[in-house]
Protein backbone atom coordinates (compact mmCIF):
# COMPACT_ATOMS: atom_id res chain seq x y z
CA UNK A 1 0.00 0.00 0.00
CA UNK A 2 2.68 2.21 1.16
CA UNK A 3 6.76 2.23 1.35
CA UNK A 4 6.10 4.30 4.78
CA UNK A 5 4.64 2.20 7.84
CA UNK A 6 1.49 2.99 8.16
CA UNK A 7 -1.08 4.24 11.32
CA UNK A 8 -3.58 1.90 12.75
CA UNK A 9 -6.42 4.47 11.58
CA UNK A 10 -4.87 3.55 8.04
CA UNK A 11 -4.45 -0.13 8.80
CA UNK A 12 -7.65 -0.40 9.96
CA UNK A 13 -9.19 0.64 6.86
CA UNK A 14 -6.89 -0.33 4.18
CA UNK A 15 -4.60 -3.60 5.73
CA UNK A 16 -5.17 -6.60 3.67
CA UNK A 17 -7.48 -5.31 1.10
CA UNK A 18 -7.31 -8.09 -1.43
CA UNK A 19 -10.01 -6.92 -4.55
CA UNK A 20 -11.23 -9.13 -6.96
CA UNK A 21 -11.10 -9.06 -11.19
CA UNK A 22 -14.45 -6.64 -10.35
CA UNK A 23 -12.60 -3.82 -8.52
CA UNK A 24 -15.29 -3.86 -5.95
CA UNK A 25 -14.85 -0.75 -3.17
CA UNK A 26 -15.72 -2.58 -0.39
CA UNK A 27 -14.13 -6.23 0.11
CA UNK A 28 -16.42 -8.90 -1.17
CA UNK A 29 -17.43 -11.71 1.56
CA UNK A 30 -16.36 -14.96 -0.16
CA UNK A 31 -19.51 -16.82 1.03
CA UNK A 32 -18.52 -20.58 -0.24
CA UNK A 33 -18.08 -23.98 1.75
CA UNK A 34 -15.63 -24.84 -0.91
CA UNK A 35 -13.08 -24.26 -4.24
CA UNK A 36 -12.47 -25.84 -7.25
CA UNK A 37 -9.06 -27.35 -8.89
CA UNK A 38 -8.01 -26.76 -12.52
CA UNK A 39 -7.30 -30.39 -12.60
CA UNK A 40 -6.84 -33.60 -10.15
CA UNK A 41 -3.14 -32.97 -9.94
CA UNK A 42 -3.50 -29.40 -8.39
CA UNK A 43 -5.70 -31.06 -5.92
CA UNK A 44 -2.90 -33.20 -4.77
CA UNK A 45 -0.57 -30.93 -4.64
CA UNK A 46 -2.50 -28.83 -2.55
CA UNK A 47 -3.54 -31.44 -0.22
CA UNK A 48 -0.15 -32.49 -0.19
CA UNK A 49 1.23 -28.55 0.66
CA UNK A 50 3.40 -28.65 -2.12
CA UNK A 51 1.22 -25.48 -3.67
CA UNK A 52 -0.83 -22.81 -2.04
CA UNK A 53 -4.70 -23.23 -3.56
CA UNK A 54 -7.86 -22.46 -1.51
CA UNK A 55 -9.40 -25.99 -0.71
CA UNK A 56 -11.98 -25.44 2.17
CA UNK A 57 -13.61 -22.57 4.30
CA UNK A 58 -13.02 -24.55 7.60
CA UNK A 59 -9.23 -23.99 6.39
CA UNK A 60 -9.33 -20.86 5.03
CA UNK A 61 -11.20 -18.19 2.47
CA UNK A 62 -10.00 -15.02 1.17
CA UNK A 63 -12.62 -12.54 3.61
CA UNK A 64 -10.89 -14.52 6.13
CA UNK A 65 -7.45 -14.31 4.85
CA UNK A 66 -8.49 -10.29 4.33
CA UNK A 67 -9.29 -10.22 8.00
CA UNK A 68 -6.17 -12.37 9.32
CA UNK A 69 -4.16 -10.00 7.21
CA UNK A 70 -5.27 -6.69 8.24
CA UNK A 71 -5.27 -7.96 12.22
CA UNK A 72 -1.97 -8.79 11.99
CA UNK A 73 -0.64 -5.37 10.24
CA UNK A 74 -2.49 -3.28 13.58
CA UNK A 75 -0.68 -5.71 15.88
CA UNK A 76 2.50 -6.29 14.48
CA UNK A 77 2.18 -10.44 14.29
CA UNK A 78 3.43 -12.56 11.77
CA UNK A 79 0.43 -15.04 11.58
CA UNK A 80 -3.62 -15.02 12.75
CA UNK A 81 -5.56 -17.72 12.66
CA UNK A 82 -9.52 -16.62 12.87
CA UNK A 83 -12.49 -18.43 14.77
CA UNK A 84 -16.22 -18.85 15.36
CA UNK A 85 -15.82 -16.99 19.03
CA UNK A 86 -13.76 -15.26 21.51
CA UNK A 87 -13.46 -18.18 23.54
CA UNK A 88 -12.73 -20.60 20.95
CA UNK A 89 -9.95 -18.71 20.17
CA UNK A 90 -8.78 -19.23 24.08
CA UNK A 91 -9.86 -22.55 23.71
CA UNK A 92 -7.64 -23.46 20.59
CA UNK A 93 -4.54 -21.52 21.64
CA UNK A 94 -4.35 -23.62 24.53
CA UNK A 95 -5.21 -27.06 23.71
CA UNK A 96 -3.40 -27.10 20.17
CA UNK A 97 -0.02 -26.29 22.17
CA UNK A 98 -0.68 -28.48 25.32
CA UNK A 99 -0.37 -32.16 26.16
CA UNK A 100 -0.94 -34.72 28.96
CA UNK A 101 2.02 -33.95 31.92
CA UNK A 102 2.19 -29.70 31.25
CA UNK A 103 1.38 -27.63 33.42
CA UNK A 104 -0.43 -23.75 32.90
CA UNK A 105 -0.17 -21.12 35.35
CA UNK A 106 -2.95 -18.53 35.05
CA UNK A 107 -3.65 -14.92 36.46
CA UNK A 108 -7.06 -15.66 38.74
CA UNK A 109 -8.65 -12.73 37.60
CA UNK A 110 -10.13 -14.19 34.39
CA UNK A 111 -13.49 -13.90 32.51
CA UNK A 112 -15.57 -16.69 33.37
CA UNK A 113 -15.04 -19.59 31.20
CA UNK A 114 -11.82 -18.96 30.56
CA UNK A 115 -11.22 -19.65 33.96
CA UNK A 116 -13.73 -23.00 33.95
CA UNK A 117 -11.40 -24.17 31.15
CA UNK A 118 -8.23 -24.03 33.52
CA UNK A 119 -9.43 -25.28 36.75
CA UNK A 120 -12.05 -27.71 34.76
CA UNK A 121 -11.12 -28.67 31.32
CA UNK A 122 -7.06 -28.99 31.53
CA UNK A 123 -7.21 -31.75 33.86
CA UNK A 124 -9.65 -33.69 32.34
CA UNK A 125 -6.29 -34.29 29.85
CA UNK A 126 -3.90 -34.74 32.20
CA UNK A 127 -2.41 -31.05 32.42
CA UNK A 128 -2.06 -29.31 36.31
CA UNK A 129 -2.49 -26.00 36.47
CA UNK A 130 -2.15 -23.03 39.57
CA UNK A 131 -3.79 -19.58 40.12
CA UNK A 132 -2.01 -16.70 41.14
CA UNK A 133 -2.64 -13.71 41.85
CA UNK A 134 -2.02 -11.15 38.50
CA UNK A 135 -0.74 -8.19 40.47
CA UNK A 136 1.88 -10.01 42.62
CA UNK A 137 5.05 -10.58 40.94
CA UNK A 138 6.38 -12.79 44.00
CA UNK A 139 3.61 -15.07 43.56
CA UNK A 140 4.23 -15.30 39.59
CA UNK A 141 8.08 -16.08 40.55
CA UNK A 142 7.19 -18.82 42.80
CA UNK A 143 4.45 -20.48 40.40
CA UNK A 144 7.65 -19.82 37.64
CA UNK A 145 9.72 -21.50 39.60
CA UNK A 146 9.19 -25.26 38.25
CA UNK A 147 8.76 -25.73 34.31
CA UNK A 148 5.55 -24.52 32.64
CA UNK A 149 4.57 -25.14 29.19
CA UNK A 150 1.93 -21.90 29.36
CA UNK A 151 1.09 -18.92 31.09
CA UNK A 152 -2.46 -17.21 30.56
CA UNK A 153 -3.43 -13.87 31.56
CA UNK A 154 -5.88 -10.89 30.60
CA UNK A 155 -4.80 -7.37 31.37
CA UNK A 156 -7.21 -5.29 32.36
CA UNK A 157 -9.19 -8.33 33.68
CA UNK A 158 -12.71 -8.61 33.19
CA UNK A 159 -14.79 -7.43 35.33
CA UNK A 160 -12.53 -5.93 38.29
CA UNK A 161 -9.99 -4.30 35.53
CA UNK A 162 -6.88 -5.76 37.23
CA UNK A 163 -3.90 -5.49 35.57
CA UNK A 164 -0.57 -7.79 34.92
CA UNK A 165 3.22 -6.21 34.62
CA UNK A 166 3.20 -8.42 31.10
CA UNK A 167 6.74 -7.25 30.27
CA UNK A 168 8.17 -8.70 34.21
CA UNK A 169 5.52 -11.77 33.75
CA UNK A 170 6.75 -12.66 30.31
CA UNK A 171 10.20 -12.64 31.27
CA UNK A 172 9.49 -15.11 34.33
CA UNK A 173 7.17 -17.11 32.20
CA UNK A 174 10.25 -17.44 29.56
CA UNK A 175 12.52 -18.29 31.74
CA UNK A 176 10.27 -21.48 32.76
CA UNK A 177 10.17 -22.32 29.51
CA UNK A 178 6.71 -21.30 28.94
CA UNK A 179 4.58 -19.27 26.09
CA UNK A 180 2.83 -16.49 26.93
CA UNK A 181 -0.72 -16.14 25.89
CA UNK A 182 -2.35 -12.60 26.37
CA UNK A 183 -6.03 -11.99 26.09
CA UNK A 184 -5.95 -8.24 25.71
CA UNK A 185 -9.75 -7.63 24.76
CA UNK A 186 -10.27 -5.35 27.27
CA UNK A 187 -7.24 -3.29 26.02
CA UNK A 188 -7.85 -3.54 22.36
CA UNK A 189 -4.72 -3.54 20.07
CA UNK A 190 -5.28 0.00 19.84
CA UNK A 191 -4.68 0.65 23.74
CA UNK A 192 -2.11 -2.09 24.49
CA UNK A 193 0.66 -3.83 22.67
CA UNK A 194 1.35 -7.05 24.38
CA UNK A 195 3.86 -8.87 21.83
CA UNK A 196 5.87 -5.50 22.19
CA UNK A 197 6.20 -6.29 25.55
CA UNK A 198 7.56 -10.26 25.43
CA UNK A 199 3.91 -11.71 24.92
CA UNK A 200 3.79 -14.68 22.73
CA UNK A 201 0.12 -15.68 21.70
CA UNK A 202 -2.52 -12.59 21.78
CA UNK A 203 -6.39 -13.54 21.83
CA UNK A 204 -9.37 -11.62 21.09
CA UNK A 205 -13.57 -11.95 20.77
CA UNK A 206 -13.86 -10.17 17.66
CA UNK A 207 -17.56 -10.26 18.84
CA UNK A 208 -16.52 -7.15 20.80
CA UNK A 209 -15.22 -3.63 19.65
CA UNK A 210 -14.34 -5.04 16.61
CA UNK A 211 -17.52 -5.24 15.31
CA UNK A 212 -18.65 -3.52 18.24
CA UNK A 213 -22.01 -3.17 17.07
CA UNK A 214 -23.85 -6.55 18.57
CA UNK A 215 -23.82 -8.24 15.35
CA UNK A 216 -21.79 -11.04 14.90
CA UNK A 217 -19.20 -13.33 17.31
CA UNK A 218 -15.81 -14.11 16.18
CA UNK A 219 -12.43 -14.83 17.56
CA UNK A 220 -8.67 -14.64 16.44
CA UNK A 221 -5.56 -15.80 17.85
CA UNK A 222 -1.96 -13.90 16.77
CA UNK A 223 1.47 -15.32 17.08
CA UNK A 224 4.72 -16.44 15.49
CA UNK A 225 4.33 -17.89 12.09
CA UNK A 226 6.11 -21.11 12.73
CA UNK A 227 3.39 -21.49 16.03
CA UNK A 228 0.63 -20.71 13.64
CA UNK A 229 1.45 -22.98 11.37
CA UNK A 230 2.89 -25.90 12.48
CA UNK A 231 0.93 -26.15 16.03
CA UNK A 232 -2.47 -24.09 15.66
CA UNK A 233 -3.24 -24.51 12.09
CA UNK A 234 -3.61 -28.28 12.64
CA UNK A 235 -5.51 -28.39 15.25
CA UNK A 236 -8.06 -25.79 14.12
CA UNK A 237 -7.87 -27.23 10.29
CA UNK A 238 -9.42 -30.97 12.43
CA UNK A 239 -11.36 -29.97 15.09
CA UNK A 240 -13.34 -27.12 13.29
CA UNK A 241 -13.74 -23.74 15.53
CA UNK A 242 -13.62 -22.01 12.33
CA UNK A 243 -14.99 -18.21 11.82
CA UNK A 244 -18.21 -17.90 9.62
CA UNK A 245 -16.88 -15.81 6.21
CA UNK A 246 -19.58 -13.18 6.54
CA UNK A 247 -19.18 -12.75 10.54
CA UNK A 248 -15.39 -12.15 9.04
CA UNK A 249 -17.00 -9.81 6.65
CA UNK A 250 -18.81 -7.90 9.37
CA UNK A 251 -15.74 -7.85 11.21
CA UNK A 252 -13.67 -6.66 8.32
CA UNK A 253 -16.02 -3.38 7.93
CA UNK A 254 -16.21 -3.11 12.25
CA UNK A 255 -12.39 -2.03 12.19
CA UNK A 256 -12.93 0.42 10.19
CA UNK A 257 -14.53 2.51 12.70
CA UNK A 258 -12.82 0.81 15.77
CA UNK A 259 -10.45 3.82 16.11
CA UNK A 260 -13.27 6.30 16.17
CA UNK A 261 -15.17 4.18 18.24
CA UNK A 262 -12.52 3.27 20.88
CA UNK A 263 -11.41 6.39 21.86
CA UNK A 264 -14.53 8.19 21.94
CA UNK A 265 -15.66 5.18 24.39
CA UNK A 266 -12.31 5.92 26.34
CA UNK A 267 -13.47 9.46 26.41
CA UNK A 268 -16.85 8.99 27.81
CA UNK A 269 -15.62 6.12 30.15
CA UNK A 270 -13.32 8.15 31.99
CA UNK A 271 -16.07 10.80 32.51
CA UNK A 272 -18.42 8.38 33.33
CA UNK A 273 -16.21 7.02 36.33
CA UNK A 274 -15.22 10.63 37.53
CA UNK A 275 -18.95 11.38 37.68
CA UNK A 276 -19.28 7.92 39.69
CA UNK A 277 -16.20 8.33 42.00
CA UNK A 278 -18.46 11.22 43.16
CA UNK A 279 -21.71 9.60 44.00
CA UNK A 280 -22.58 8.63 47.82
CA UNK A 281 -24.10 5.59 46.84
CA UNK A 282 -20.88 3.83 45.48
CA UNK A 283 -18.25 2.15 47.92
CA UNK A 284 -15.82 2.17 45.04
CA UNK A 285 -14.91 3.19 41.09
CA UNK A 286 -12.09 1.32 39.49
CA UNK A 287 -10.95 2.19 35.79
CA UNK A 288 -7.28 2.09 35.34
CA UNK A 289 -6.17 5.97 34.55
CA UNK A 290 -7.92 7.47 37.38
CA UNK A 291 -5.75 8.19 40.20
CA UNK A 292 -7.10 6.27 42.79
CA UNK A 293 -6.80 3.18 40.99
CA UNK A 294 -4.37 0.52 42.79
CA UNK A 295 -2.07 0.12 39.28
CA UNK A 296 -2.27 3.66 38.05
CA UNK A 297 1.59 3.70 37.21
CA UNK A 298 1.27 0.36 35.54
CA UNK A 299 -1.62 1.31 33.66
CA UNK A 300 -0.09 4.64 32.24
CA UNK A 301 2.87 2.53 31.48
CA UNK A 302 1.28 -0.28 29.16
CA UNK A 303 -1.67 1.46 28.02
CA UNK A 304 -2.51 4.47 25.73
CA UNK A 305 -6.05 5.32 27.55
CA UNK A 306 -7.99 3.85 30.52
CA UNK A 307 -10.43 1.51 27.79
CA UNK A 308 -14.28 1.19 27.59
CA UNK A 309 -15.12 -0.31 31.02
CA UNK A 310 -15.66 1.23 34.20
CA UNK A 311 -16.28 -0.87 37.35
CA UNK A 312 -18.51 -0.09 40.10
CA UNK A 313 -19.55 -1.53 43.87
CA UNK A 314 -22.85 -0.30 45.37
CA UNK A 315 -23.45 0.05 49.38
CA UNK A 316 -26.10 -2.38 49.76
CA UNK A 317 -24.97 -5.45 47.68
CA UNK A 318 -27.00 -7.15 45.29
CA UNK A 319 -30.34 -5.53 45.82
CA UNK A 320 -28.76 -2.56 45.58
CA UNK A 321 -27.11 -3.37 42.63
CA UNK A 322 -30.58 -4.87 41.20
CA UNK A 323 -32.13 -1.57 41.93
CA UNK A 324 -30.09 0.54 40.43
CA UNK A 325 -29.73 -1.65 37.13
CA UNK A 326 -33.77 -2.16 36.58
CA UNK A 327 -33.58 1.63 36.97
CA UNK A 328 -31.83 2.60 34.18
CA UNK A 329 -33.11 3.30 30.72
CA UNK A 330 -31.25 4.21 28.23
CA UNK A 331 -28.47 1.71 29.43
CA UNK A 332 -29.33 -2.06 28.45
CA UNK A 333 -28.55 -4.93 30.94
CA UNK A 334 -26.42 -7.21 28.95
CA UNK A 335 -23.67 -9.62 29.58
CA UNK A 336 -21.92 -8.05 25.98
CA UNK A 337 -19.08 -5.16 26.10
CA UNK A 338 -17.19 -3.26 23.79
CA UNK A 339 -20.33 -2.49 22.12
CA UNK A 340 -21.61 0.76 20.60
CA UNK A 341 -24.45 1.04 23.30
CA UNK A 342 -23.86 1.16 26.98
CA UNK A 343 -24.81 -1.96 28.93
CA UNK A 344 -24.25 -3.01 32.57
CA UNK A 345 -24.06 -6.17 34.04
CA UNK A 346 -23.87 -7.62 37.00
CA UNK A 347 -20.75 -10.50 37.63
CA UNK A 348 -21.30 -11.91 40.66
CA UNK A 349 -24.60 -13.65 39.13
CA UNK A 350 -23.92 -13.38 35.09
CA UNK A 351 -20.48 -14.06 33.44
CA UNK A 352 -18.94 -14.97 37.11
CA UNK A 353 -21.58 -16.90 38.45
CA UNK A 354 -20.30 -20.54 37.79
CA UNK A 355 -16.79 -20.06 39.42
CA UNK A 356 -18.51 -20.04 43.01
CA UNK A 357 -18.44 -17.26 45.59
CA UNK A 358 -15.05 -18.57 47.34
CA UNK A 359 -13.52 -17.66 44.15
CA UNK A 360 -15.51 -14.65 43.49
CA UNK A 361 -14.57 -13.14 46.81
CA UNK A 362 -10.97 -13.44 46.20
CA UNK A 363 -11.21 -11.87 42.90
CA UNK A 364 -13.06 -8.90 45.06
CA UNK A 365 -16.74 -9.48 42.85
CA UNK A 366 -19.23 -8.47 45.51
CA UNK A 367 -22.97 -8.81 45.17
CA UNK A 368 -22.64 -4.97 44.53
CA UNK A 369 -19.95 -5.16 42.00
CA UNK A 370 -21.39 -3.90 38.49
CA UNK A 371 -19.31 -3.65 35.51
CA UNK A 372 -20.34 -0.63 32.80
CA UNK A 373 -19.33 -1.01 29.21
CA UNK A 374 -19.27 2.67 28.04
CA UNK A 375 -20.98 3.04 24.41
CA UNK A 376 -20.99 6.21 21.74
CA UNK A 377 -23.98 7.79 23.33
CA UNK A 378 -23.79 11.48 24.69
CA UNK A 379 -21.91 11.09 27.62
CA UNK A 380 -24.20 13.79 29.36
CA UNK A 381 -27.41 11.54 28.48
CA UNK A 382 -25.16 8.42 29.81
CA UNK A 383 -24.62 10.56 33.28
CA UNK A 384 -28.16 11.98 33.32
CA UNK A 385 -29.34 7.70 33.21
CA UNK A 386 -26.72 6.91 35.90
CA UNK A 387 -27.43 9.74 38.25
CA UNK A 388 -31.14 8.40 38.42
CA UNK A 389 -30.90 5.14 38.71
CA UNK A 390 -28.54 5.66 41.56
CA UNK A 391 -31.20 8.24 43.09
CA UNK A 392 -33.44 5.52 42.59
CA UNK A 393 -31.18 2.88 44.37
CA UNK A 394 -29.65 5.40 47.16
CA UNK A 395 -31.84 4.22 50.03
CA UNK A 396 -30.86 0.38 49.97
CA UNK A 397 -27.06 2.35 49.28
CA UNK A 398 -27.03 4.93 51.99
CA UNK A 399 -28.37 2.80 54.31
CA UNK A 400 -25.98 -0.02 54.37
CA UNK A 401 -22.89 2.70 54.15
Amino acid sequence: MSDRPLRPATLLVRGGLNRSNHAETAEVPFLTSGFVYDDAAQAEATFENRITHYQYSRFGNPTLTMLEERLCMLEGAEACRLTATGMAAVHAAMLSHLKVGDHVVASRALFGSCHWIVANLLGRYGITHQFVDGADLVQWQAALARPTAMVLLESPSNPMLDLVDIRAVCDLAHQAGALVVVDNVFATPLLQRPLEMGADIITYSCTKHMDGQGRVLGGAILGPKKWVDEVLQPFIRNTGPSMAVFNAWVILKGLETLKLRVDAMCRSAAAVADFLAERAEIKRVLYPFRADHPQQALALKQMTAGGTVVCLELNGGKEAAFRFMDALRIIDISNNLGDSKSMVTHPATTTHLRIGAEERAKLGISDGVVRLSVGLEDVADLIDDLAMALDAAAPLAIAAE
